[in-house]
């Protein structure tokens, strides 16, 4: 029987996955909010479903899905695709796997410390405080759930390359701040092993092998670009967004041995400086 995946919110990292599955001969579909999205999706090989036009194709889609992946990230009010989709997700009795997408926000703020999938769940942004609730509604369904809590997301197209070389780029400086970061080539590669290896009820971190300062990253991709390394800025000083300062606002090393224990992921890029100069090689073929 021919796989079929339905992704809500079909984004940057569902796109990465529908890649590999597409050749194997999967049928997926994805939903977007936008017309002119719609027609990118289906320039990749996805089947675009436009909410709110396609309602009733999103419906029945779902009904013959075999698999189910959610991407779209929760609001004040809630998890958006629940919200429009509930009580037909809710029905589903067939699904062999289904995939919600996550953060690593949700653990807050641990001043530089190791924190774990067992951690406690204690974010002080209140984007976090939504994806605890988000994660928590999708755990209450009969769904055969995995979770996945992406660190911080970059590869082609979303790198800081194009910052440093138009002159943007900042680092930003505040004592002991630590990001984890994950490559979208990993995260496809981690979702495809989960889709082989189902285990209902599981919640992995998604992250590379290193925990480091934002400014270290920018610093090593001038230096890849042979671009002067930006100056640094005490964040006491730094004009920010509140969104951008929130990212500040928390400090941790996450920890990904389950992925590779229990998945057998080998990642493709383990730190940023091999990440980053395999995307700069692909940006200059």
């Amino acid at each position: 029987m021919t796989k079929t995946l339905i992704s809500f919110g079909h984004g940057y990292c569902a796109a990465a996955l529908a890649q590999r599955l597409l050749p194997q001969g999967w049928a997926i579909f994805g939903t977007t909010r936008s017309p002119d999205k719609a027609k990118a999706i289906r320039a990749t090989g996805v089947v675009p479903l436009v909410l709110g036009a396609d309602d009733g194709q999103i419906a029945r889609t779902l009904a013959n899905a075999t698999h189910m992946l959610v991407s779209a990230g929760p609001d004040a009010q809630g998890d958006p695709t629940l919200r429009q989709f509930g009580p037909q997700i809710g029905a589903v009795s067939h699904l062999e796997w289904a995939g919600y997408l996550s953060t690593t926000g949700v653990y807050g703020d641990h001043q530089g410390g190791w924190v774990d999938e067992n951690t406690a769940l204690t974010p002080s942004t209140q984007r976090g405080k939504w994806r605890v609730a988000a994660e928590r509604e999708w755990q209450s369904l009969d769904l055969p759930l995995h979770i996945f809590r992406l660190a911080g997301i970059y590869g082609p197209g979303r790198g800081p390359f194009a910052k440093v070389c138009n002159g943007t780029a900042r680092r930003i400086i505040k004592e002991n701040q630590l990001f984890s970061r994950i490559h979208v080539a990993d995260i496809a590669q981690t979702l495809h092993a989960s889709l082989r290896r189902p285990n209902p009820g599981a919640i992995y971190n998604l992250c590379d092998n290193e925990a480091a300062p934002p400014e270290d990253v920018i610093a090593y991709a001038a230096e890849l670009l042979d671009f002067p390394v930006p100056p640094e800025i005490p964040i006491e000083k730094a004009d920010m967004t509140p969104m951008a300062r929130s990212f500040y606002a928390e400090s941790k090393r996450v920890r990904n041995d389950r992925i590779k224990n229990e998945l057998d992921v080998v990642l493709q890029f383990p730190d940023y400086r091999t990440g980053l100069r395999a995307l700069l090689d692909q940006e200059k073929t």
